[in-house]
């Protein structure tokens, strides 16, 4: 299972917009995809409340993992961007 780190790049980290935003496009795919801090179980990618429970804040450090490349990277490519903006 692929599994790449991303830092969290939204002003306010994993909060209700940018995890909801996240939940949507994860929810879109063909492919199950988790998020998670390092070390701690991780969370379906669908789900923006389960992602807000991680309370991940900007420049945190998080990992995404799923069976698909692509999935993964759609994900990673989110939780980079400030979806703040």
């Amino acid at each position: 299972m692929p599994t790449v780190t991303a830092v969290v790049g939204s002003a306010d980290g994993l909060h209700a917009r940018p995890a909801g935003l996240i939940a949507d496009a994860a929810d879109e795919l063909d492919a199950d995809v988790t998020i998670g801090l390092p070390g701690d179980e991780p969370v379906d990618a669908a789900s923006a409340l389960l992602i807000m429970t991680l309370g991940a804040g900007k420049g945190d450090t998080v990992e995404v993992a799923g069976d698909d490349e692509a999935a993964v990277a759609a994900i990673v490519a989110l939780v980079e961007k400030d979806l703040d903006a």
